[in-house]
């Protein structure tokens, strides 16, 4: 994984509560094995129609959201069933950050196992990007994991929680097996004094 430091981005909405993994990428797209390709089909129900029509009311195929990295939506993102595929699927379609006021908890580890940051805020707060994002057409937000800080070119800071070892493992960009690399020289060694059976 890349590490994660700062983004500034674009900021796309979507703006609907209790946004499930099944909603974020259907199980009809779940027979690939690699990480990668399941972007195109982030949201895909709520993208086209059954006729294959783009479904321009949707947040994601408005010309304005086009190229954003982070992503804002209501409470209990990503509950549902635990596939790993919604997390691929987010940062396949280009977005490192997603801010929400709550996550259901298996998605929002698997965030962090692939390198995205989910952030949790108030509702409150939450409803304020919704309403800058509206209002102002290209609105970017800088999310800095170094200082646990989201900033605007407005004024706006928003100072955000994290556990510590979470946010180590964005900043040096580890995955669970990142992390058991760094011991790699003891592991080596251990191996080699075993008896070979």
């Amino acid at each position: 994984m890349e590490p994660f430091k700062k983004l500034t981005g674009l900021v796309a909405p979507v703006d609907r509560v209790n946004v499930d993994t099944d909603a974020i990428i259907p199980k009809q797209f779940l027979k690939r094995i690699e990480r990668s390709g399941f972007g195109q089909f982030l949201f895909f129900e709520w993208r086209w129609d059954e006729k294959g029509n783009t479904i321009d009311e949707f947040s994601l195929n408005q010309p304005r959201y086009q190229g954003s990295s982070i992503l804002i939506s209501r409470a209990n993102f990503g509950c549902g069933s635990s596939r790993e595929h919604a997390p691929w699927a987010i940062l396949d379609y280009g977005f490192q950050v997603v801010i929400a006021p709550s996550f259901a908890d298996i998605f929002y580890n698997n965030c962090f196992k692939n390198g995205i940051l989910p952030i949790r805020l108030s509702e409150e707060q939450v409803e304020d990007l919704f309403q800058r994002t509206a209002a102002t057409e290209g609105y970017q937000l800088t999310v800095n994991l170094e200082n646990k800080t989201i900033t605007d070119n407005a004024g706006l800071e928003i100072a955000f929680d994290l556990d510590e070892h979470r946010r180590q493992f964005l900043l040096q960009g580890l995955d669970d097996i990142g992390l058991t690399l760094q011991h790699e020289d003891k592991i080596s060694a251990y191996e080699a004094s075993r008896v070979a059976y």
